[in-house]
């Protein structure tokens, strides 16, 4: 079993930069894939990136490829997410998941637990 806590998220503006956390609780987390997600009022989910267990891999979606950059602490038991020029379609909940797949999962439905989210808004 794995918990997933996201934090860091907030008000930021146009062109700023944040970065959200996601701490995880229980010993197998390290081996897992862990990938952001997020979802904006009426829109469906949207993968945003996602890590290998041994941060060889990372891959990201095309609307933020470029800008948002992916990392894993395993001895901290954290992942986090730097986004920079940031843009106000990037204002959504942002999702922390894990996922015991093989592959480049980018599927929600691939990931098997779940952060409660947290909110990120950019203003024009």
């Amino acid at each position: 079993q794995v918990q997933l806590v996201e934090s860091g998220g907030g008000l930021v503006q146009a062109g700023g930069s944040l970065r959200i956390s996601c701490a995880a609780s229980g010993r197998t987390f390290s081996r897992y894939t862990a990938g952001w997600f997020r979802q904006a009022p009426g829109k469906a989910r949207e993968f945003v990136a996602a890590i290998s267990w041994n941060t060889a891999v990372t891959y990201y979606g095309d609307s933020v490829k470029g800008r948002f950059t992916i990392s894993r602490d395993n001895a901290k038991n954290t992942v986090y997410l730097q986004m920079n020029s940031l843009k106000p379609e990037d204002t959504a909940v942002y999702y922390c998941a894990t996922t015991r797949g093989l592959g480049q999962p980018r599927q929600s439905y691939e990931y098997d637990y779940w952060g409660q989210g947290t909110q990120v808004t950019v203003s024009s």
